[in-house]
């Protein structure tokens, strides 16, 4: 755990990226931007400065708060007050925090440094994304030393271990050790969940596979289908099934159910003997023959397509290779929380400059002679968990460590544990030409599978969805997605985040979304105009998508084709393996 934390930190804070020239030719450094090298010299971390005006309030407000957190110290026992002191954060939120006067007042002390390293970081006279890059590492530093991680200024934790008479101590020492074992962070009674049981049990069947996927066709619930079916291309980062984790939260069934054949690429998680393949391999044996293979199952020249994620990248790459090549073979594409423009990358942004890549490309991505290797999925998992540190690192190491519990049955954590591994040209590939230097939103600015690639040429329906808190794909770029494509276009924003804000099913009737039927040059525009809608956009997706079906056919009995025979019962033998 602290091997990852430090080396996310690293990575942002590396001497060696500072000052080095962005896609756009500007350094992160530049004169332009009113900062200074100094004596420290290239490679060394800049001299920051802020505007002697803002410094100053800061260092006056800051002045003010101590002294009246100094006098809440000094009062006596029985004139404490712990509201006073708003301890509102929920880290401190129990009685044993508010009823200890030391304790409380160790986190509002916490609380006050933090806020005020927090402000100094939005002060600093920089750049944007070295503004980013420090705002991100305090928040990092300040996450790891707040008084709730320690067991000695933890009043909870402590009361926990008296109660059990150090039990708890014991246990959560046994859960460390078994962490460590296993490389990261438990989340959830993993114990609890089998794939292919309890998780991702839609009733189908593999009948195609290749290196790099494997195809599931499922079962048809509804006794007439749409002649064209929906192929599902999910993230490679991820296991498919978050689209099937339980009949009550399946896209996948919700698909089934409203009368669609529907097929789902599942991704094999790479070991060495994969570790030289790219970009065009997972376009090429990935999206565009799975595309053929459901051609030729459903006996259909269209077929209507969804991409999920880095899936939805995979999937428009592909299908304008195919419009390069005079082919159109999707009767629409839905496209959830992905990326087409990569101009706005939301906090990833931070990882990203041209010495991070060159340095990936070098050690994995097969550059300079040396060997490809992968990308472990467990650095994903590690990197996407830190983006949110005291929701999905520090409170399992409090809950965990400190007070010895079993985190509670939660699948989407399992499937979040569930990681994938990544060749390390694919990954560097993507990199590069997409966070990096945003080609993929430059007509013929790159070529896939030996056609210039061009997403204006795609122009079938197209379903474009964003999620309004999610922090991997920001909604606003995923609307810019509408600028790039042609053909109708439909968008709609879900509430909560990148995963949440899809998988949520009509049943549980949670959350809201918004829509419009125009489509504005900005997203602010958009939303402006936008009605919100209680519950879940699912049914309006199904309506859109019912309508680029065609005509109902009767569904068939049976799975496969003459040449693609049934090879195994889904969720299939690659899913199963694990990184």
């Amino acid at each position: 755990m602290f091997e990852a934390w430090q080396g996310n930190l690293n990575r942002v804070l590396d001497p060696a990226s500072w000052g080095a020239p962005q896609a756009d030719g500007h350094g992160a450094n530049g004169a332009a931007n009113g900062m200074n090298l100094g004596a420290t010299g290239h490679g060394a971390l800049p001299e920051f400065k802020i505007e002697p005006g803002k410094l100053a309030q800061l260092q006056a407000d800051y002045a003010r708060e101590c002294a009246a957190l100094m006098q809440q110290a000094l009062a006596p026992v029985q004139d404490f007050n712990s509201v006073a002191l708003g301890l509102t954060d929920k880290r401190f939120s129990s009685a044993a925090w508010r009823e200890t006067p030391a304790s409380s007042l160790a986190a509002a002390w916490y609380l006050l440094n933090t806020r005020y390293m927090g402000a100094l970081a939005d002060a600093l006279d920089a750049d944007g994304k070295t503004r980013e890059r420090v705002r991100f590492a305090v928040e990092q530093w300040s996450a790891a030393a707040a008084p709730s991680n320690f067991l000695a200024l933890n009043p909870d934790a402590q009361k926990t271990m008296v109660e059990t008479q150090g039990e708890s101590l014991r246990q959560g020492i046994q859960n460390l050790l078994s962490d460590m074992t296993r490389g990261r962070i438990t989340q959830t009674d993993e114990a609890r969940f089998v794939v292919g049981g309890n998780l991702a049990n839609t009733e189908g069947t593999v009948v195609y596979q290749n290196e790099l996927i494997q195809l599931i066709q499922y079962k048809p619930l509804t006794a007439t289908v749409f002649e064209h079916p929906l192929l599902v291309v999910p993230p490679c980062i991820n296991k498919y099934y978050i689209l099937d984790l339980n009949p009550e939260s399946s896209l996948l069934r919700y698909a089934l159910e409203s009368g669609h054949q529907v097929f789902v690429i599942s991704w094999r998680n790479p070991d060495a003997t994969l570790a030289g393949k790219g970009w065009d391999d997972y376009v090429d044996e990935g999206v565009l023959q799975a595309i053929e293979v459901v051609k030729t199952i459903s006996g259909r020249k269209q077929i209507n397509t969804l991409g999920f994620c880095v899936g939805g990248t995979l999937l428009a790459t592909a299908l304008a290779v195919l419009a390069a090549r005079g082919e159109r073979p999707a009767a629409s594409m839905t496209l959830l929380t992905s990326m087409l423009d990569f101009s706005d990358t939301g906090i990833l942004d931070v990882f990203i400059d041209e010495g991070q890549i060159q340095r990936r490309e070098q050690a994995i991505g097969g550059k300079d002679g040396n060997a490809p290797g992968l990308m472990r999925g467990t650095e994903f998992n590690s990197t996407f968990a830190f983006l949110r540190p005291n929701d999905l690192v520090w409170n399992y190491v409090v809950e965990n460590y400190l007070k010895g519990q079993t985190p509670p049955a939660f699948d989407l954590l399992f499937w979040n544990s569930d990681s994938t591994n990544l060749p390390g040209p694919m990954v560097s590939w993507y990199l590069r030409h997409t966070y990096l230097e945003n080609a993929l939103s430059k007509p013929g600015a790159l070529t896939v599978c030996g056609a210039a690639v061009d997403l204006g040429k795609i122009d079938v329906p197209t379903f474009i969805y964003g999620s309004r808190e999610d922090h991997i794909v920001p909604w606003k770029t995923a609307y810019e997605s509408t600028r790039l494509l042609n053909g109708p276009l439909h968008f709609v924003l879900g509430a909560s985040g990148h995963i949440a804000g899809v998988i949520n099913p009509p049943a549980k009737n949670k959350r809201s979304y918004w829509s419009a039927a125009d489509l504005p040059e900005t997203a602010e525009a958009w939303l402006g105009q936008a009605v919100e809608e209680k519950g879940s956009w699912w049914p309006q997706w199904a309506d859109w998508l019912g309508q680029q079906g065609g005509k109902r056919v009767k569904a068939k009995a049976k799975a496969g084709h003459a040449k693609y025979p049934e090879l195994e019962p889904a969720p299939g033998s690659y899913v199963m393996q694990r990184a």
